[in-house]
């Protein structure tokens, strides 16, 4: 029985190891994968045909799931924030924290996992279904380099389309706060307007769009490595895309906390 209990926490532990070495291992492809980006990014030929390709994908395919999202973000944070605040009767401040909540955290988080499951998805499967078709090899032979003409435009598009879809969900989601407050939950317009010039700063927004903007080139980074690393037919496209999701969304969530700790202490 004792020996049975060792050999299971044993194992347990093995594999925990195992994965903690298998993600400091991913960890550090990943980086090296970004730093050939820089690399190819700088060198010519300048493929801009291919860059707004990608910013239509990724930035305008996107608005419509932004607008959904970022509408019915703010109406239900204005009505939670609403009844909250009220029974401290400080419900006239319900607008300036909806906005500066929207634009220093849920605009670019949510944009951020909105695109690491839309469009890093898609950028995995695409790159991963040109390998196993053996069309990525082509291109090698035919001289053009795959990183350059498949990755970059991609993370370029990626790092410059996330920042744009952020904030427009901050400008949709106040909308909706408005309509919300100034309507169903009866806040006095003049006040609602007031408050929101008052508290909110600059330094809220910016703030907010350097986060989209590193989660934009991560979230990319990500998707078109494990793009890369596909292997053994749909099997390894699935996995491949499936991956590129996860670690997208939480690279997204993690990031999410250095990056205020740090931004908070500049701005």
């Amino acid at each position: 029985m004792i020996t049975k209990l060792q050999n299971y926490l044993k194992d347990q532990i093995e594999d925990f190891g195992r994965s903690i070495l298998d993600m400091v291992d991913g960890l550090g492809m990943i980086t090296l994968f970004g730093a050939r980006f820089f690399y190819w990014m700088v060198r010519r030929p300048f493929r801009f045909h291919l860059l707004m390709e990608q910013l239509y994908f990724i930035g305008n395919k996107s608005i419509l799931i932004i607008l959904l999202t970022g509408i019915f973000t703010g109406m239900v944070f204005c009505t939670q924030t609403y009844f909250g605040f009220k029974l401290i009767n400080v419900d006239s401040l319900v607008g300036s924290i909806v906005a500066i909540s929207l634009a220093k955290e849920l605009a670019p988080v949510l944009t951020g996992l909105i695109v690491a499951g839309r469009a890093g998805s898609a950028m995995a499967a695409q790159i991963g279904s040109m390998k196993v078709t053996e069309q990525i090899d082509a291109l090698e032979v035919m001289g053009i380099n795959s990183i350059q003409y498949l990755a970059v435009p991609r993370i370029i598009a990626s790092t410059l389309a996330v920042p744009m879809l952020s904030v427009l969900f901050l400008f949709i989601g106040n909308l909706g706060a408005y309509l919300v407050g100034t309507t169903t939950l009866s806040i006095d317009e003049a006040m609602f307007y007031s408050k929101l010039s008052e508290f909110m700063m600059i330094e809220d927004v910016a703030q907010g769009v350097i986060k989209a903007f590193v989660f934009g080139f991560v979230i990319s980074v990500i998707g078109t490595y494990f793009g890369f690393q596909v292997e053994k037919g749909a099997v390894g496209v699935g996995r491949g895309t499936n991956l590129a999701v996860i670690w997208g969304m939480v690279s997204v969530l993690i990031l999410d906390y250095f990056l205020t700790t740090f931004l908070v202490k500049i701005l």
